[in-house]
């Protein structure tokens, strides 16, 4: 029996090959991916990886538009807490004392006619969000 997904197919499939030009992006900077699309209920981490003894916990955001910066508006307060539970899930997890980490975005642009996407990288994208902040 097929599990009903509530996004559309084109939607996954757009998703699933940003994340992997991000991953494939991050690997030629020297990152290390640990783990793609670790998931919980209250949220989920699109790609772990490490950056030198950085833990990086990175969000992938696509688009067919070379504008950028509606993908990256869209990681409001509550996507960040939401990712911010996914890390401290990720860490209690692993059993990973408080590592050096930090939370960056990929923001992926699919130019309509372009085969290889353009990639903005923003490091440190935003603090720990939540009651119980990690030292990230």
């Amino acid at each position: 029996m097929f599990a009903l997904s509530r996004w559309p197919w084109f939607r996954r499939w757009f998703g699933n090959r940003s994340e992997q030009a991000a991953a494939k992006f991050l690997k030629r900077l020297g990152y290390r991916i640990v783990s793609r699309n670790y998931y919980i209920s209250g949220g989920e981490l699109d790609i772990v990886a490490i950056d030198g003894n950085c833990l990086v916990f990175a969000e992938v955001r696509s688009t067919a538009q070379l504008d950028s910066e509606r993908p990256m508006l869209s990681i409001d307060r509550t996507k960040q807490r939401r990712m911010t539970l996914a890390a401290r899930h990720f860490l209690h997890r692993k059993q990973l004392r408080e590592p050096p980490c930090r939370f960056d975005v990929l923001i992926v642009c699919w130019p309509y006619g372009q085969r290889q996407p353009r990639i903005e990288h923003y490091p440190h994208a935003f603090e720990a969000v939540g009651r119980f902040q990690m030292d990230c």
